[in-house]
Order: structure tokens, then sequence, then C-alpha cells
């Protein structure tokens, strides 16, 4: 665990000493995706550990996470942070660091359209990004599923040449396919565990076939294509008895969890983020609906009815706490989600399934100014003309607005920041002090509203710190140089 943690923090380590000149070694295809998302607003999907600052705890608690998932283990966690708070970044990091220890990992957006539980196909359409985004190591963006069952049918075969059979004879194909079906055995006690066998089984046997109108079917029925059943059996060759719908894809994630470790994966990792939207429904019953399927969740990965599988939840403080519609509103939620009699501001409890994101200190948002200084320059060959002592300038600009305390997000400083850098290369004459004095400093002990909901906790970011009003740069005192952070 202590190598895990000095690998997961290294980069940021990495980054307190680096000059602004001196921008830490970027691949540039990954370097191109940090610029455009960062400048976006956006979530990096790859290279979050180049920008990451601090989070030690977190990060520690959800490798935590990955030793259990990988030991037979089930695991849930709800990621708690305003908009622009840094939850989704810190999702794509774990996510990273997931895929580089051989799980399986994959990911989605909860939308209007995609949800938990639906009719019309919007809790299929959540399943179907989900296997959209499937990724392994070998394919962490996306297309992972034929990977696995690849990983699977060369598995069975290197055991089967290994005793001994020639990979020639006539029938081994046959052979194969049967010795799949029995490697799968282990999920038929699962709900839809033998139908899943028979067509990963079908897909091998497509592909020795070389039919590849039914090796797409296969493909169809994995992803939950099928419309109905009958057009699954009149495409697949062979009956099923139910295909991957509405009421019965979670199902599926777990034959997915159970294949991954059987075929030599460590586990599976599910992040479900944008669960706002389930907030946002407007029918009680459909929303408690979606509170029930993440009830059913819950209990099974903690009761040991998900084996290595973990699921992740990304929302903001009214999707859980608001009484009427969020989580807490649903009384079986509530009793298992809220803070115990015995928590109290100042301890945090990481071992809990909710994860409310901390505070990161001034001395480390000074840092990622800094290395994303340094890192728009290596982009684009430019020295940017700014000192440590300008970007100080700006931070005081970002957080002494009134209100910034509680309402300013790293979202918003790093755009702000970028745009900032952006003018400055694409107009030699300009400078940099000139442009930050336009931001007039109005130091304020305001603390604002928090129009998600979070009480007493400020703004967090991409690097998942908090602003604060009364932090270092806000009440006016020098942060230190980032040479001397110790991350």
């Amino acid at each position: 665990m202590d190598n895990d943690l000095k690998n997961a923090s290294g980069a940021s380590s990495a980054a307190g000493k680096q000059n602004i000149s001196t921008p830490p070694a970027v691949p540039k295809r990954i370097l191109a995706s940090l610029i455009a998302s960062v400048s976006a607003g956006v979530v990096p999907r790859s290279g979050a550990p180049y920008i990451a600052i601090g989070r030690k705890e977190e990060i520690a608690a959800f490798l935590s996470d990955l030793e259990l998932v990988s030991d037979g283990g089930g695991a849930v966690r709800f990621l708690i942070g305003r908009y622009g708070s840094g939850k989704s970044f810190l999702m794509q990091l774990i996510r990273g660091y997931a895929l580089e220890r051989d799980f399986v990992c994959a990911d989605a957006d909860l939308s209007p359209e995609r949800r938990l539980y639906g009719t019309g196909g919007t809790g299929l359409a959540t399943y179907r990004e989900l296997m959209k985004n499937l990724s392994v190591r070998t394919s962490p963006d996306g297309g992972g599923l034929s990977s696995i069952i690849g990983r699977l049918v060369y598995k069975v075969r290197t055991e089967r040449e290994e005793s001994g059979e020639d990979a020639d004879s006539v029938g081994y194909g046959a052979l194969v396919a049967s010795a799949v079906r029995k490697k799968l055995s282990g999920l038929e006690a699962l709900v839809g565990g033998f139908d899943f066998a028979r067509v990963v089984a079908g897909w091998y046997e497509a592909d020795v076939a070389d039919d590849s109108d039914r090796k797409s079917a296969c493909m169809r029925w994995l992803r939950g294509e099928f419309a109905n059943k009958t057009e699954a059996i009149a495409a697949l060759g062979f009956r099923v008895s139910e295909i991957i719908g509405d009421s019965n894809w979670y199902d599926y994630l777990k034959l997915w969890a159970g294949m991954s470790s059987t075929v030599g994966y460590r586990g599976m990792i599910v992040f479900i983020d944008e669960c706002v939207n389930l907030y946002k429904i407007p029918h009680r019953t459909s929303r408690e609906n979606n509170y029930e399927k993440i009830l059913s969740i819950f209990n099974d990965t903690l009761q040991g009815r998900a084996p290595h599988l973990e699921i992740v939840f990304g929302g903001t403080p009214q999707f859980l706490e608001d009484t009427r519609r969020g989580l807490f509103g649903y009384e079986a939620l509530r009793s298992r989600l809220c803070d115990t009699r015995f928590a109290s501001e100042g301890y945090r409890n990481l071992a809990g399934p909710v994860m409310r994101l901390s505070r990161l200190s001034d001395d480390e948002l000074f840092a990622l100014t800094v290395r994303m200084t340094a890192l728009h320059g290596a982009y684009y060959g430019w020295e940017p003309r700014i000192t440590p002592d300008q970007l100080k300038s700006f931070l005081e600009a970002s957080l002494g607005r009134a209100g910034a305390g509680s309402m300013m997000t790293p979202r918003e400083m790093l755009r702000d920041l970028m745009s900032l850098l952006d003018i400055l290369r694409q107009n030699p004459d300009a400078g940099f002090d000139d442009l930050v004095k336009t931001v007039k400093p109005a130091f304020s002990d305001a603390t604002g509203g928090d129009p998600d909901g979070a009480s007493g906790a400020g703004s967090e970011g991409p690097g998942g710190g908090t602003y604060s009003s009364g932090g270092a740069v806000a009440s006016g005192k020098t942060p230190v140089d980032p040479a001397d952070i110790d991350f």
C-alpha cells in the first residue's frame, strides 16, 4: 500500500518541485488532451495523474477498495462534491490507477435519457454506455468487451494445449467452446448466468466457423442491443431465455465482474457520475424507483452478493442530503448513509461509503497553477512571461472576490488561467500584471450560500481541494514557493 501511495502521489510531488519554465514530461498526445479539457472546463479522460495535487487520503481509501475487490469482496462509494469540485476528476484518476492494476473499468454519466431504473430504455441506456466505455489496460479508452472475451478464449486454449491437445485436430474448436462454457459454469448460479455463458461460447464458435454475422449477434446481445427475445434468437441461431433490458441490466454487471475475475483480471470497477440527474427527476415514484435500485446495489455489494465488483457514484450534496428529493429523503438510504452521532467536524471517516472531498491547502492550489502554466508553455512551445509572484497575484484576484470562499471552484479558476495564458501567448505586447489588474481583489469574509446545499464546505476542484476565504492567499498571506511544497 505504501508503494501504491508513493506512486499515486508521485506526479504531485514532482510538480511541486518544478520551475515554471521546467514542466513535467508529458506525452504530446496526452498533453494536448489535458490542455483542451482544462481550457474547456471538462475533466480530462487521460493524463489525470499529471495534474493531480494532493488527494493522498482519498487515493489511499480507493486503493484499499481495490485490494478488497481483488480479494473477492464488493464495495460501493458515494463521491460527493459541488459542480466543478473535482469529483469527476478524482473518478478518472482512480480509473487510471485501477486499469494500471489490471482491473476492468466501465464508466457512464447519467442524464435524462440514462437512469438506473426506468421504462422505455432509460435503464438499458446506462448499461449500453457502460459497455461502450468498458476498458482494460490494453484498451484504456473503451472497447474492452472483445478483449475480455479474447482473454478468456486464450486462457482456455492455453490450458488445453498445455494438457497435450492438438490445436489442429478435428473437433478442437467444439472442445474449446465446451471448455469456455465450463470455465464460466460458476456464473450459472447468478441471474442470467446460463444465457451469458452460452452467448460467450457462441461467440467463440462463430469465430472458429468464420461466421461474422453470428459473431456480431453475440456481441449485440452482450451489449444489450436487441429489442426483443425473438429477434435475438433469430440472430444468434440458438435459444436464450431473456435479453438484457431495463429491469435486469445490473445483474449482468455482476456477471461481467465474475467473468473478469475468472479470466485473470482482478475485478471490475464501475463509475456512475452525474447522479444529480436522479435528484432532478420530477416524478416522485420514478425518482424513488431509481433510489431503490441504488439501495439494491448498496445491499448487494456490502453483503457479499456482488463479488469482485465496486460501484462508485458521483453526485452533488443536494443529491445526497436533500431530505425531500435526495437520497436522504429515502429513509432506507438515509439510515445507511448519514453521518453517525460520533462524526464531528475536523475528523474524517474515509472507511464509510460516503466520501466528501476534502480541502486542498493554498500551497497545493498554488502548485496547481504553477503546473498548468508550465504545461501550457510546453504544449505551445513558448516561455510564459509569468513569475511566481505574478501567479500569487492571480490567486489573490481569483480568491479575493466576495463570496469566493464558498462559490469559487477550480474549474472556474483554471479556465481563467488558461484564457489568460492564451491571451499572453497570442498578444506579445500584453502584460500579465495589466490583465490581472482588470480583476480587482475584493477581500471578504463572505461565506455565501452554497447552491448545491453543502453547508460549511467550500468549493472543490480538479486537484480536489476547497477554496476557503480564511486561507493563506485569501487572507493576504504569501503562499510558499512551489519548490518548498511537500506533498
